[in-house]
C-alpha cells in the first residue's frame, strides 16, 4: 500500500457504499473537438461530462456504453480502445454523507459521420444539452469528474498511463 493509499484509507469523509460500480465512458473527438454532456445543477452550476454511465448486471462494458450513448446522446457509437481507467470516489448528497466508488473505464469512440449533437431519449437527470467543445478549452471548463481535465489534455502523449489512479470529490 502506497502512502497515498494509506492517507485515503484513513479518510472518514462520509460512509463508503460497499459496492464498486463499474462505469464506461466515451471519449469522442472529431476535428479538435470533444463531445460533452452539459449539465446544470442548482447548487453546483454548470458542469460538463463525458457520455456514459454504470454497467448493469449481465452487460458487457461495450453493451453498457452503447446503451448509455443511445440514452444520453441519441446515437450508437463505434467503440475503440480502452484509453484510461480510474478509481473515482464520488461524494453523494445523502444524509448521512456517503461516497460511491466508481471504477471508470474511458474508451476512445466515434460517432456516425453525420451526427448532430442532441439529447437522447433518456438523458441524465441534470443533462440539458450535448455539444462539441474545443478540446483545447477543456482545461478551463467545469468538467466532472475534475480528473478529466488532465486526462483529456494528455490524450496525445505517447507515454500516457492507462491507469490514472484514485480521485475524490
Amino acid at each position: 500500500m502506497s502512502r497515498t493509499d494509506e492517507i485515503h484509507a484513513e479518510d472518514d469523509r462520509g460512509q463508503l457504499i460497499p459496492d464498486i460500480r463499474p462505469t464506461a465512458r466515451a471519449i469522442i473527438i472529431r476535428q479538435g473537438r470533444i463531445l460533452l454532456l452539459r449539465k446544470e445543477y442548482a447548487d453546483h452550476g454548470e458542469r460538463f461530462a463525458l457520455p456514459g454511465g454504470a454497467q448493469e448486471p449481465g452487460e458487457s462494458l461495450h453493451q453498457a456504453l452503447q446503451r448509455e450513448c443511445e440514452e444520453e446522446i441519441g446515437t450508437r457509437v463505434e467503440i475503440g480502445p480502452l484509453l484510461h481507467v480510474a478509481d473515482f470516489f464520488k461524494q453523494r448528497e445523502t444524509e448521512p454523507s456517503t461516497r460511491r466508488h466508481l471504477l471508470e473505464m474511458l474508451f476512445g469512440c466515434q460517432a456516425p459521420s453525420g451526427y448532430v449533437p442532441c439529447n437522447g431519449h433518456r438523458p441524465d437527470k441534470h443533462q440539458v444539452a450535448v455539444l462539441w467543445a474545443d478540446l483545447a478549452a477543456v482545461p478551463e471548463m467545469p468538467v466532472f469528474p475534475p480528473y478529466l481535465r488532465a486526462c483529456l489534455a494528455g490524450l496525445d502523449e505517447p507515454d500516457r498511463p492507462l491507469y490514472l489512479g484514485r480521485f475524490e470529490t
